[in-house]
């Protein structure tokens, strides 16, 4: 038998014993392909379902209003239809033994008028974050945004708020804040995307003071203990985003404050690009940020099976998310069990519609006999 530490039990998030280490990732499926951008049971819920042998399911992002949306056919949480259709989805999760979280998201200055009537997507500050999205009229480049205003703000945060709040009475475990990836909250921590001079802007405090907000007002209405958070602190050259010589202090400190909180788990991402000779950036994230937050731990991009042990048995995390390989791996978990090939998934469909390259990927059928120890 091998030893697997992605196959223990974990305990250490309150009310929610995890039957394992292996978490499903946060990932753009772009199959709310309706008027009003709501979950589905046929389509969402079924490939949560089919899914739910992970340890934590972790949903695609999903915004908390309007204002929030940059991709096309993403789905929300901010209605009361998406709310419904998204309590299909969690049930159907619950069915199978479970456990799931739902992804926060607002994308900023990551957007494009075609996705607001014509209006500027929201941002820190007025600084454009060149590069392309896709909109409904396909592939665009990003525009100026508009600096968000003090009642924006405000806004903002009663918008987060209130999507938990639906979170919460759709039947989700918890509740992930997405601070990553260039995305809303990312831009207010960088000094080149935030260039406010306000109590927004300018020092660590200021520039991370709107993710406090957030989190605060979350916190009221979804108990700290299901509550995650993520960061991308190496994030480079995507996105928008550019790792300066306060990016990395400025995520040490958020992770530092993070342990007066009670929180479910921080979420960390490994570097998406090669930063090695990249001035001020970090390589390994997990191994630099594991001795300055006390509390669990996620860590993920790029890990496989033995990596993602690996990283567990080095204690430098508790649990590790998956994000390609339960696209076209359902049961991820069993296929770690039974030392069972993995299958490969299809670039072309991770971003249409329907359910080819979504919820049509078989179990492995296992000969028991087969089985490699």
């Amino acid at each position: 038998m091998k030893k697997s530490y992605l196959l223990q039990n974990f305990n250490n998030i309150t009310d929610l014993p995890l039957n394992n280490r292996v978490v499903m990732a946060p990932m753009t499926r772009s199959r709310a392909d309706n008027d009003q951008n709501v979950a589905t049971k046929d389509l969402q819920g079924l490939y949560y379902k089919q899914r739910a042998s992970a340890g934590l399911i972790i949903t695609e992002g999903s915004q908390v209003s309007k204002q929030a949306v940059g991709y096309i056919n993403t789905p929300g949480i901010y209605s009361e239809a998406q709310t419904e259709g998204w309590k299909k989805v969690t049930e159907e999760v619950h069915k199978e033994g479970g456990k799931i979280f739902i992804q926060l998201w607002h994308v900023g200055r990551i957007s494009h008028p075609d996705f607001h009537n014509g209006a500027l997507p929201l941002a820190p500050s007025a600084v454009n974050a060149n590069v392309q999205v896709y909109t409904p009229e396909g592939e665009k480049d990003t525009v100026t945004p508009k600096e968000m205003s003090l009642e924006d703000i405000n806004q903002t945060v009663l918008d987060f708020k209130n999507a938990a709040k639906n979170a919460m009475t759709a039947g989700f475990d918890g509740v992930e804040i997405h601070s990553s990836n260039g995305y809303l909250f990312h831009q207010f921590f960088n000094e080149e995307s935030n260039i406010r001079t306000d109590e927004y802007g300018g020092n660590v405090e200021n520039r991370t003071r709107f993710f406090f907000e957030v989190l605060d007002a979350v916190k009221e209405v979804v108990p700290e203990s299901k509550i995650g958070v993520r960061f991308n602190p190496s994030l480079n050259g995507i996105f928008g985003m550019k790792v300066t010589e306060n990016s990395i202090p400025t995520f040490e400190y958020l992770l530092s404050e993070l342990n007066d909180y009670n929180l479910a788990y921080v979420h960390l991402s490994e570097p998406f690009t090669d930063v090695s000779d990249v001035p001020h950036a970090v390589t390994n994230i997990a191994k630099h940020f594991r001795p300055i937050y006390n509390g669990t731990l996620m860590i993920n991009a790029g890990f496989d099976e033995a990596s993602g042990n690996k990283i567990i048995e080095d204690g430098y995390a508790d649990l590790v998310a998956f994000g390609k390989l339960f696209i076209s791996n359902p049961d991820l978990v069993e296929r770690f069990e039974q030392d069972v090939d993995l299958a490969d998934w299809d670039n072309d469909t991770f971003y249409t519609t329907g359910k080819k390259g979504y919820t049509d990927y078989e179990k492995a059928t296992v000969d028991v006999s087969e089985i490699k120890r």
